[in-house]
This record gives structure tokens, sequence and C-alpha cells, in this order.
């Protein structure tokens, strides 16, 4: 059915997704129907949009600076392999990258934490790769340019609505991914909705779907 598998990493393949304070409240849903998936270069300017209409001002300069403190923080204290990743992906015998929106220096250290960065090396691209971000396919079909592989013969795993719409305006086939300790039953759904073909709930299931497409 398909060539190569490209796998989103946060919620994937670790379980990492968390959020600073700074007097924005959302709700679970929102949050991660708006922002998951999207990297960095948008999700600030994003987030200071929030600030300004609900604050009536924008957050400060050192807001991504701050975030990311806290960020890593967190990530050292708590990362974790989505459990039965690394079987899932090692079973896997078709081509295979990692597509995230994290930037080069922590999409590095999320996948060594785990031990799956000699895993992937060298196709692991990350959003500092492309202009745009998801939900944009910029990233996916670097990734598939990389791998030599045509994108419809590209199998994209994804958590986000995002990444799910990224992998679709790629013209790839795309499964939505509810494993990761983040989500909930609802999220299925919200994948399906924004175009998944098939909805993953753990990495034993997407083993068995991948032995019988």
């Amino acid at each position: 059915m398909c060539e190569a598998v490209i796998f989103d990493c946060d919620g994937v393949l670790v379980d990492s997704e968390v959020l600073a304070e700074f007097g924005l409240l959302y709700e679970p849903a929102e949050l991660k129907r708006r922002f998951m998936g999207m990297p960095d270069s948008a999700f600030f300017p994003a987030l200071s949009a929030d600030s300004l209409a609900r604050r009536g001002e924008p957050l400060p300069d050192i807001f991504p600076r701050l975030h990311a403190k806290r960020y890593s923080a967190t990530l050292r204290e708590r990362l974790t392999e989505v459990p039965g990743a690394a079987r899932a992906v090692g079973q896997c015998r078709a081509k295979k990258a990692v597509a995230s929106s994290s930037v080069t220096e922590m999409l590095r250290f999320k996948l060594e934490k785990v031990g799956l960065w000699e895993t992937f090396v060298p196709h692991i691209y990350s959003g500092d790769l492309v202009e745009r971000g998801k939900p944009a396919p910029d990233l996916f079909l670097y990734a598939a340019r990389e791998l030599e592989t045509a994108p419809s013969r590209c199998l994209v795993i994804e958590d986000s609505i995002n990444g799910v719409l990224a992998g679709r305006a790629a013209g790839m086939i795309v499964w939505g991914f509810v494993g990761g300790g983040h989500r909930s039953e609802a999220d299925g759904t919200e994948l399906k909705d924004a175009g998944a073909e098939r909805i993953i709930q753990d990495w034993a299931a997407f083993e068995a779907a991948l032995a019988r497409p």
C-alpha cells in the first residue's frame, strides 16, 4: 500500500506536549485543535495575538525564551516513549522518516532520549527546514523528496489536526494516531473529520493495520 511511512514526533513517538502560562487559558479541546502540530514560528505569533485580544497587550519579547526554558525542564522530567512506538517502528519494513514541527535541536533531544534517533537517521526532518509549517504540506513534501518516494506512496502517522491537514494537502495517505498520553476519546472523530483515512488506537493496532491494509 505504501513505500514510506512518515511519523510525527510529539504525541506519536514521544509524550511531550506542554504549554506555559502567562495568563492565557484555553480549554483542552481548543488548545489541541488550534495549536497542536504548529511550528513555533506560527505558534508564538498566534499566542501573542490572543494575548492582545484578551489582555490588551501582546506577549513580551522574552516569552519564547521563557517557554523554551520551562518546556526543556518539563521534557527532561517527563518525556517518555509512547508505549510500543520503538517496537512498531522497528517492525516497519517500509522506508521511514520523522517529520516534526519541532526545531532540529529539540527534535534530536526528544528522539535520543527515547532511543529512536539512530532508528530514523538520516531521515529526520524538523520544522525549521521549510518556510511554512503544518498545516501547510511543505515539511511532508520535503521528507518525501528526501526519501525519493512519490507523495501518493507515503503514509503519514499524525495525532494533530494541523498534521492531518498537512499530510492530506501533500497528497499522502494519513492515519490519525490517538495512542499518546494527551489524547482523548473524542480526538479520533476530530482527526477523521480533518481527513484521516483511519484512526489508530495504539501501536499494536498500527502493526496489525500495516499487516492488513
